[in-house]
């Protein structure tokens, strides 16, 4: 399949020269997967949210020797909610680019006390935008979720067996005005294109490129339940050198001595080629790294934006969590949200 002609639309950030040079190299890479759906919108047009509760538990990501658990339940409220059980005194946070505190490593969303976080939130908040749940609370006692050997598969289970209802109020859906790209410093972009009238679905066109054995990989697909169950099996990935870091001499600093990485919960690469097995084959190659961007990184950006459901298209090239937020945050900034019916 050819690479389709975005139109670069409204630049928000970045240099018009560097991003037109970046659109060149993302269309240069091939397509390496296609899944688009044919057919009506693949979820309720009615919001959502839970029948019941169910948990998933794992090692810590940043205390790999305790076990955490999040438990996904119910919610009256419009929106999802992180309640922090040991927090009793604060309110829940609202999933919400407004909330984001920082996205040094990682997206970690925050309100009130320094102490009432949740870090790591995108690879959770991703079932937002991925399985189109409204409203939705999230429990947990601590700030560090848990780590899986499965990507977040276990997180996509759990939802399944609280069974997705529908409420009695109609879905929201939100596009935007007008196309805008977001240029990083480098030769990267994030672009999104506003749904055409009576269209609410949500496509995702993505690339990355490594300078390693995870190499250039590009997927075109629609958000289905399907396609991003796939998806979210997809494993975080680290290179073989921040890895054996993390396991000596960052032994030695708070940021790195506990982080509960392991050789079954993340995609180990180094220059040429994996130092475990890498998953998700296709046509011979993993692509579970480009993968795991689109469904469980980029995904969790739109699931940022708190007034409806994304409709439209989302092109990424190269993009990380710091230029997902930027441009969530820009949309609100700069008035680029409009309801669409």
């Amino acid at each position: 399949m050819n690479s389709p002609d975005y139109p670069i639309g409204r630049i928000l950030r970045g240099d018009a020269d560097q991003i037109a040079y970046s659109y060149e190299s993302f269309n240069r890479q091939v397509i390496d997967d296609v899944r688009l759906h044919d057919g009506p919108y693949p979820f309720s047009m009615r919001q959502t949210t839970l029948e019941g509760t169910a948990s998933a538990t794992g090692p810590g990501t940043f205390f790999g020797s305790e076990q955490r658990t999040l438990t996904f339940a119910p919610s009256n409220a419009e929106g999802w909610w992180i309640d922090r059980t040991d927090q009793p005194e604060q309110l829940a946070t609202r999933v919400s680019v407004r909330n984001v505190w920082t996205t040094a490593r990682n997206i970690v969303l925050r309100s009130g006390s320094a102490h009432n976080y949740l870090r790591m939130v995108e690879h959770i908040i991703a079932l937002r935008a991925g399985l189109a749940i409204d409203n939705l609370t999230i429990r947990t006692d601590s700030g560090d979720p848990p780590l899986f050997d499965r990507g977040n598969l276990d997180l996509v289970e759990a939802v399944q067996r609280a069974r997705i209802v529908e409420t009695d109020q109609p879905a929201r859906f939100v596009t935007v005005r007008e196309p805008v790209t977001f240029g990083g410093g480098g030769s990267n972009f994030l672009t999104l294109l506003p749904a055409k009238p009576g269209e609410y679905g949500l496509r995702v066109d993505c690339a990355v490129d490594f300078s390693s054995a995870i190499g250039q990989q590009r997927i075109l697909f629609d958000v289905t339940p399907d396609s991003f169950a796939y998806g979210a099996q997809a494993r975080t990935n680290a290179p073989y050198n921040l890895y054996v870091y993390t396991k000596t001499v960052g032994k030695l600093f708070a940021d790195s001595r506990n982080l509960g990485y392991t050789r079954q919960n993340i995609l180990i690469h180094g220059k040429k080629r994996y130092i475990n097995e890498a998953k998700m084959p296709h046509n011979g190659r993993s692509l579970e790294a480009v993968w795991h961007r689109a469904t469980l990184d980029l995904l969790a950006a739109i699931a940022l934006v708190d007034l409806g459901r994304f409709a439209g298209t989302a092109v990424s090239f190269r993009a990380g969590h710091t230029q997902d937020v930027h441009l969530a945050t820009q949309l609100y900034l700069q008035d680029l949200l409009v309801p669409h019916d």
